[in-house]
């Protein structure tokens, strides 16, 4: 297994609100992937939500992974989503990372073309695109052919090529697979029929994933850190933070058209495509304690392949901040 990439965060969450918040000098800037965990961000600095804890904040999609380690690096990004299984593996190295929230129970799917793909044994002989070598698709893609006594060696994975750039090579033949998360795999199959063409998510991961653990949930991303926003806000911002981003997902579910347009400028997809996306990202704002037997079994799979992945054990109690 490759040497591990290594993720930090810049907040930590906690449950209820503080009357009374200390201001910081510098706005408070979310940032997000360029996944739909990123709308609940939007939607919560779009919404005005955060207006009691720091109203000029605003929100900003890193790109990569080597961006976001850049800016933590550098101190320019203080409240960063991550993936979960990187919150434990930074907690594990001893650097005081503890996971507040989880953002997204599962947003990972197969796109393949119309009635090619059922289940991974029909992806041996394939060339199949998976995005972010040695990051959380690329894990859980391999554990679930694991499960299915399928080999990477059985299959071509190609690791290159943007989202738009896969679909035309979905489209046109050269690929006949790709893992793709929400909203880019809702993309590439609206683009697709604009195109006469028949894309569909042939393996929902969420799906695969309850058939190895008996869990219904990939808990995938969310804010975690050491603690950064209360020193910048004070002690009731965490509680503050937690509140705004619940209420902004019920938002999104009571009109996911303006959480779209919210998030359309930032994630470089027109609204429409965001919004048809939804339904498929399984946005949630769950405490890290709540969800800890889904993180727990998550981490426990991923450990199989490789102990490095989540710092060489389960991380402890609390790790799980809420």
């Amino acid at each position: 297994m490759p040497t591990r990439r290594t993720f930090a965060a810049g907040f930590c969450l906690s449950a209820l609100a503080a009357p009374r918040l200390a201001r910081a000098a510098e706005p408070l800037t979310l940032w997000g992937p360029p996944a739909a965990p990123a709308l609940i961000l939007a939607t919560a600095v779009q919404e005005g939500l955060l207006k009691d804890l720091a109203p000029a904040a605003s929100f900003k999609t890193w790109r990569t992974p080597d961006e976001m380690r850049a800016g933590l690096a550098a101190g320019t990004m203080d409240a960063v989503v991550v993936p979960t299984y990187a919150a434990a593996n930074l907690h594990n190295r001893g650097l005081g990372i503890r996971l507040a929230t989880v953002l997204t129970d599962g947003l990972l799917y197969l796109v393949a073309p119309a009635g090619t793909v059922s289940g991974p044994q029909d992806l041996k002989g394939k060339k199949v695109s998976v995005s972010l070598r040695n990051e959380m698709p690329d894990f859980i893609f391999r554990r679930v052919l694991a499960a299915a006594n399928v080999s990477p060696s059985d299959l071509t994975i190609d690791y290159a090529g943007s989202p738009a750039e896969v679909g035309q090579l979905l489209m046109s033949g050269k690929l006949d697979a790709a893992l793709m998360s929400e909203p880019a795999a809702t993309a590439v199959i609206l683009r697709a029929q604009m195109a006469g063409k028949a894309l569909e998510r042939a393996i929902d991961t969420r799906k695969a994933w309850a058939s190895i653990t008996g869990r219904g949930a990939i808990p995938q991303a969310g804010p975690a850190g050491p603690g950064g926003l209360t020193r910048r806000f004070g002690e009731g911002a965490p509680a503050a933070l937690q509140a705004a981003l619940v209420r902004a997902l019920e938002a999104i579910r009571r009109d996911p058209g303006a959480a779209a347009r919210a998030a359309a400028g930032t994630m470089e997809l027109p609204a429409p495509v965001i919004e048809q996306s939804i339904p498929h990202s399984s946005l949630v704002v769950r405490p890290a304690s709540e969800a800890r037997d889904d993180l727990v079994a998550l981490f426990e799979v991923l450990a199989q392949s490789d102990p490095r992945i989540i710092g060489g054990k389960l991380p402890e109690a609390r790790f799980y901040a809420l």
